[in-house]
């Protein structure tokens, strides 16, 4: 890195974890139109083609092309996969859930009856060793939910007076700083991570301590295995990426990283279309990426996001209308200091409904405020009538409460990148709760 960038100083990192600077120095606003974009490249065709068959086959069959049922899925479970493995040179952002395609993932440590149902619903049948690993030799974390349970909770649970409730319907929802893998380096964030433990604490092991003392060390465990995974493509993510394909190679792997681990509500992809046209930006001003090649890189990470899949029990699709991740991704808004924090890149993100047609994932989402460029509005303005793809949140009402560097955790809730997660909570249906205690509890 050189001088030039501004987030570092002279050639060294920061002394500390934040993105949320890097981007504020760094980022070009852009109050131009959309006339700048690219067309998609073959590869972004020939790519886009085969997925659309994958797709149409998993509609043929149901709605689930196929599903894990004998390796329990971990970052390191599955070597490299590609999506055309007979033209692996088109893919421009590699990475797999599993080996293949479209594949689910057998996921038990949720709960391992709800991810056997989940396999069942849709015609496979999952070893049945698991039964006894995960009800003899492991608790799962729905066994963890029953057991908080009061007495009364598990007669409101049974009589259906509350609903969505954490046994059933994911862990919560986390939006992971995934940016921070291209901007640090797996091996700077270890290092971090190796100071948070030695500084746990005082001497005295109570319960929290020990508790935060084992989840760091989970931590650094993972962040060891994403390089190991990330190997197994040809690439070393040990240290931070040199430009805007390594940026964006980098970032997705940290999000593949947690959606080999995580079934979550919803897997959000967090705020990267500003800190990703940092690096988008430079290389274009260098000469070393042109415009073409910097939106068949948007296309093909937006069409990594698009493929994300999660074995899902039928009452799961029946609440939320279908098959949804929420892996949602914003773009725009305002600093804090007022600058719109439009980039190009936004343009490209919008642009990718276009090259490759509309799609419920990501949940592409707008931070909207008035104060937005008049050309950015009206474009977006455009895709969304087009596409019924684009969704919007109030900027102005969330910045004041979460800053600049928020996003959003399923389809609404904001939260600090990388810095708070949701737990799941409950619905209650207070009419049928009144007709209990109205008619003596019938």
């Amino acid at each position: 890195m050189t001088n030039a960038w501004r987030g570092f100083r002279g050639d060294h990192w920061r002394d500390d974890v934040n993105v949320r600077d890097f981007v504020q120095q760094n980022y070009t606003p852009y109050d131009g139109d959309e006339s700048f974009l690219a067309e998609p490249t073959d590869a972004t065709r020939k790519l886009w083609g085969r997925l659309a068959e994958l797709q149409k086959e998993e509609r043929a069959r149901g709605g689930v092309l196929d599903c894990e049922t004998e390796i329990v899925s971990s970052i390191t479970a599955y070597p490299a996969a590609y999506l055309d493995p007979e033209h692996k040179e088109y893919e421009k952002v590699v990475g797999m859930q599993t080996d293949k395609p479209l594949k689910r993932a057998f996921m038990p440590y949720g709960g391992i009856r709800m991810a056997q149902e989940a396999a069942s619903t849709y015609g496979f049948h999952v070893n049945d060793k698991y039964t006894k690993i995960f009800n003899e030799y492991h608790k799962t974390h729905n066994q963890g939910v029953f057991d908080a349970y009061t007495d009364e909770m598990r007669v409101a649970r049974r009589n259906h007076i509350i609903t969505g409730l954490p046994d059933t319907y994911g862990r919560g929802r986390i939006v992971g700083d995934y940016r921070r893998v291209a901007l640090y380096g797996i091996d700077a964030l270890v290092a971090e991570k190796k100071k948070d433990l030695a500084n746990c604490g005082c001497g005295i092991m109570t319960e929290d301590v020990i508790r935060q003392r084992e989840e760091l060390s989970d931590q650094i465990r993972a962040l060891g295995q994403m390089k190991v995974m990330a190997e197994s493509y040809g690439f070393d993510i040990s240290g931070p990426a040199k430009n805007a394909r390594e940026a964006v190679q980098w970032l997705y792997f940290g999000y593949l990283a947690a959606i080999r681990t995580q079934n979550g509500a919803a897997m959000s992809v967090g705020r990267i279309s500003t800190f990703l046209d940092i690096y988008i930006q430079r290389d274009l001003a260098e000469g070393t990426l042109t415009e073409t090649e910097a939106q068949e890189l948007i296309d093909h990470l937006v069409m990594k996001f698009r493929m994300v899949k999660f074995a899902r029990i039928p009452a799961y699709n029946q609440l939320f209308s279908g098959d949804p991740v929420w892996a949602t991704l914003e773009m725009a808004g305002l600093g804090m200091d007022g600058r719109s924090m439009v980039t190009k890149s936004d343009f490209r993100f919008l642009h990718t409904l276009e090259n490759m047609g509309p799609a419920p994932e990501p949940n592409l989402t707008v931070l909207y405020s008035k104060n937005l460029p008049k050309a950015f509005r009206k474009y977006s303005a455009k895709v969304s009538i087009n596409t019924s793809s684009v969704q919007y949140e109030n900027d102005d009402v969330m910045r004041p409460i979460w800053g600049d560097d928020y996003s959003i955790c399923c389809c609404v809730s904001a939260t600090e990148t990388g810095k708070e997660m949701q737990f799941f909570g409950a619905r209650a249906n207070l009419a049928k709760c009144m007709l209990y205690a109205i008619n003596g509890g019938v």
